[in-house]
């Protein structure tokens, strides 16, 4: 069985540890975990690993969070994987922070990376886990909120969100939908 994880995010150093980053931080934490590394691909950066029988291809789109459906339509339609066996892995401003919700499908909620995703498929019933980031910032500065990275006492536990949500996001292949969120969906 394969299944597709794809982290969102944006290419390029600057921003490389910010809250939008999120998706990226956890498949580089999978990647690290697997022992595998990413290669270039078409609209994406990724790799490939197997586990428990299930085979997992972690995509990180190059296209910048705006344009996300390309690499994710492409991949899909490359791999042969139909939606519902892919995972998409975001930063979410209505959560707390670390708190990590599993869905089956849902509103882009304002995400313009989600929003794509779902113009490009036609449709939002696609799985995704939201990583709250939060949103301690005034009116008219989301924009700098989540392109900033993680506060000091927020990198204190990052690393242990971090974790959470690659083990959700295996979990989803290999136990899953219905029971990972039932387990983990507190």
């Amino acid at each position: 069985m394969k299944y597709l994880l794809v982290g969102l995010g944006n290419i390029g150093p600057e921003y490389a540890d910010t809250r939008h980053n999120i998706g990226f931080m956890v498949l580089d934490h999978l990647a690290k975990k697997h022992d595998v590394s990413f290669d270039t691909g078409r609209h994406s950066f990724v790799t490939e690993f197997k586990t428990k029988g299930k085979h997992f291809t972690l995509v990180k789109p190059t296209t910048y969070m705006n344009l996300s459906g390309k690499a994710v339509a492409h991949w899909l339609s490359v791999l042969k994987i139909p939606a519902e066996q892919m995972l998409v892995i975001t930063d979410d401003l209505a959560l707390p922070y670390g708190k990590l919700r599993m869905r089956a499908k849902g509103s882009a909620g304002g995400h313009n990376g989600l929003k794509h995703i779902e113009e490009t498929l036609g449709n939002n019933e696609y799985p995704r886990l939201r990583f709250g980031v939060d949103s301690q910032f005034s009116k008219g500065r989301q924009v700098d909120y989540v392109l900033s990275p993680f506060s000091e006492d927020e990198k204190i536990d990052l690393s242990t969100h971090i974790e959470k949500a690659a083990e959700m996001s295996l979990s989803f292949g290999t136990i899953g939908l219905e029971r990972t969120m039932n387990f983990f969906n507190k």
